[in-house]
């Protein structure tokens, strides 16, 4: 027959043959299929229905058993399968080289490597057929004929690839101890270390007896602790405090700062045993508001403290700074009083870290 124009000619599909024993019903094929509609099935020469198997995976399943016969089971792909792996999945890109041959030219290397059945080779603008030419090492293509000098050879080539693991763009869960080593500066990425903890609210606790409150068991990796009063009253008249600890117990010595109440008109109060919610305590004053507590360098047991505290009794409002160097890595907060006897009353304080 004639042709205006090419020659028509075909692409180069992925097959696969198999032998049956007239018992074994299922057979692993080299790739895995969108579904059974995806890939011609025949046996002994005969293309099967595709009600009459079922695909899963790379799995091929018939019913019944096909019948015995040295590759009489053959499989042809009618397009590019994906690689089966980890959700999110597989991607197929394209591409492509371009050789101006010399006389008697055959062999040709395209870009990078290639998956064997995974490419077309095109000279002159006319696809070739798989039998004009030899692709099974992944990196060079050897033509049948030699080319005339001058001839365009086309060699494209489609690669696989995917990404196991990965998060979805969605979003997605991570598990277990997460290590990042960058971080997002305006549009970019810059180069960071360390291990991302997150933020942890500790359980409230009812400051409703007792003369002190403990906060215990803080994990060696804190950085900052955030210390919180909601309604907070006692019984007496000693201003309430905040003492930090280690595994040696809670200190009681050596805190610097000082407080200052608003509109006061005095010069606030020092305490060394630790940073003061307030000036001068009474048994009217309910507090609510926090007390930041930071690390103040990670080589040292040195902190630093900022709140402010406010009184819903009064229109009166606190703020401190101070610091305080421990012995050792602090792992617990004590709330008390400076006299270490007034009861609390009423109100609700918790802790959070990160």
């Amino acid at each position: 027959m004639s042709y205006i124009g090419n020659v028509p000619t075909t692409a180069a599909f992925p097959f696969d043959q198999f032998s049956g024993d007239g018992s074994t019903t299922a057979f692993t094929l080299s790739y895995a299929p969108a579904g059974a509609t995806s890939i011609i099935v025949s046996i002994s020469g005969v293309v099967q229905n595709p009600n009459t198997y079922s695909v899963s995976g790379t799995t091929l399943t018939f019913t019944p058993a096909p019948p015995t016969g040295t590759s009489n089971i053959a499989v042809l792909y009618l397009g590019l399968p994906v690689v089966a792996t980890l959700t999110p999945g597989n991607t197929a890109y394209f591409s492509s080289s371009v050789f101006t041959a010399t006389a008697s030219q055959t062999v040709f290397t395209p870009s990078g490597t290639y998956q064997v059945g995974f490419i077309n080779v095109i000279r002159n603008g006319s696809q070739l057929a798989p039998a004009d030419y030899t692709a099974t090492n992944g990196t060079t293509v050897t033509l049948a004929s030699p080319c005339t000098a001058g001839d365009t050879v086309v060699i494209e080539v489609f690669n696989l690839t995917s990404i196991s693991g990965a998060l979805p763009v969605t979003g997605g869960t991570v598990t277990g101890a997460t290590t990042f080593n960058a971080a997002v500066t305006g549009t970019s990425f810059s180069t960071a270390t360390g291990t991302l903890y997150p933020i942890i609210s500790g359980t409230a606790v009812a400051s409703t007896s007792g003369t002190s409150i403990d906060f215990t068991s803080i994990p060696s990796w804190v950085k900052r602790i955030t210390v919180m009063f909601s309604g907070v009253s006692t019984n007496g008249t000693s201003a309430v405090q905040v003492q930090l600890g280690d595994a040696g117990g809670v200190e009681t010595t050596n805190y610097l700062g000082a407080i200052a109440r608003s509109g006061a008109g005095t010069a606030g109060a020092n305490n060394s045993a630790g940073f003061l919610l307030e000036d001068s305590g009474s048994a009217s004053v309910v507090r609510h508001g926090s007390i930041v507590i930071t690390q103040l360098v990670s080589t040292t047991n040195t902190w630093s403290a900022f709140g402010v505290i406010g009184r819903s009794d009064s229109a009166n409002a606190y703020m401190q700074g101070g610091s305080k160097a421990l012995s050792a890595t602090l792992d617990r907060f004590r709330i008390t009083t400076v006299n270490g006897t007034d009861t609390f009353d009423a109100g609700t304080i918790n802790i959070m870290w990160e």
